[in-house]
């Protein structure tokens, strides 16, 4: 099951609120007033959940722990605050791009600031808590950095391919009109030769038999010709060549559909939503998440019911292909590849999720999720 990057906010959150309870309880620097530290720790935890689903707004919610804490007469955070801020705005910085997630930082940096000024730390506390969250933002902009050269790398990967492939057309094409020229120049050029050396030879011969044998001769070596030039005409034709390969697509799922039918799966394709835009690299790579999903069907359960959900969101595009339990196992266990290995790559690349296991009932399901937001 592919990891869903959500969780880390989502555990986070509750572990900041509890560890900074546990410190109001626990430290005796905290034992007069324990709610200055566990206050704005819950508050933090909150707002990290939050950057969850809103990155920015969770952000400016944990940061409003410095003022609360100043608010209830904690002179810090705590330790606990310290963590929570510095993971959220690593979060924010993954989260986000630069021109939203350095506000945050900032936010952050001036709040924390701020904060212990007014609460008469020393000028070294004003400046360390702060100074500490950039190395956090600077690994979350770090990763997010990665991740986008990765997609970059895969969509240059993309275009490469299709270029190989028009490359290897254009080459056939240029053999065929190279062989077509050779048989034209050679071999037909040769056999019109001989054909005409008949019909001299023919008209000399004054046995009637052989006349006859070599005015056969003419007909073939004549027919002969022309055949060529068909087979000439249709070698110089570049449309029946045929055209490259098409894109993977999942506009082209129910032809996919369409050839797994034939090699015997029974499948049930069913799309929900309207298309609209969908990125070209993550639309091949959702197609070639369903191709590999029914090749496994086939490879692993035989010829089991499927069912293919497609549903197109405003937010995402998700895929669910799930089979029925197979009537009898296979004659031979089939070794395992590295199909599922392929999917999560595939999806993760998007951030997005991969759920692939047996169901309650039987069979076996993959259910995919590719957020546009990413590939946008």
């Amino acid at each position: 099951m592919t990891f869903d990057p959500r969780a880390v906010p989502l555990v986070l959150g509750p572990v900041v609120g509890a560890l900074a309870v546990a410190e109001a309880n626990l430290d005796a620097a905290f034992a007069a007033r324990p709610e200055a530290i566990w206050g704005p720790g819950l508050l933090l935890g909150a707002g990290i959940v939050l950057a969850a689903w809103f990155p920015l707004a969770g952000t400016l919610l944990a940061v409003a722990c410095f003022p609360l804490g100043l608010l209830v007469g904690a002179d810090d955070i705590g330790g606990a605050g310290l963590i929570g801020l510095i993971g959220v705005v690593a979060w924010a910085g993954w989260r986000l791009p630069p021109r939203r997630s350095v506000p945050a930082l900032l936010a952050a940096i001036l709040a924390g600031a701020l904060t212990s000024l007014l609460a008469g730390q020393s000028v070294w506390e004003a400046i360390f808590q702060p100074a500490i969250l950039l190395p956090g933002w600077a690994l979350g902009r770090l990763s997010r950095t990665n991740g986008e050269r990765a997609a970059e790398l895969t969509r240059l990967a993309a275009a490469l391919d299709a270029e190989r492939e028009r490359s290897a057309h254009a080459a056939v094409v240029s053999e065929r009109t190279r062989i077509a020229r050779e048989v034209h120049d050679a071999v037909a050029h040769s056999v019109s030769v001989m054909t005409l050396q008949l019909g001299a030879l023919r008209r000399q011969i004054d046995n009637p038999q052989h006349r006859e044998l070599v005015h056969g001769l003419e007909r073939l070596g004549r027919q002969s010709v022309e055949e060529m030039r068909g087979l000439v005409g249709i070698l110089r034709d570049r449309e029946s060549a045929g055209p490259p390969a098409p894109e993977p697509s999942l506009a082209r799922a129910g032809d996919l559909v369409s050839e797994v039918q034939a090699a015997g799966l029974p499948v049930r394709l069913e799309v929900r939503g309207e298309r609209g835009d969908v990125p070209r690299l993550l639309d091949a790579s959702a197609y070639r998440v369903l191709q590999e999903a029914l090749t496994n069907v086939l490879r692993h359960n035989g010829p089991a019911p499927t069912s293919v959900t497609i549903d197109y969101a405003r937010e995402r595009v998700a895929l669910s292909i799930v089979n029925e339990a197979a009537a009898a196992p296979p004659a031979a266990p089939v070794p395992g590849g590295h199909g599922l290995v392929g999917m999560r790559e595939r999806v993760s690349l998007f951030r997005g999720t991969l759920r692939a296991g047996p169901e309650p009932g039987g069979g076996f399901a993959v259910r995919a999720s590719f957020p546009l937001e990413v590939a946008r």
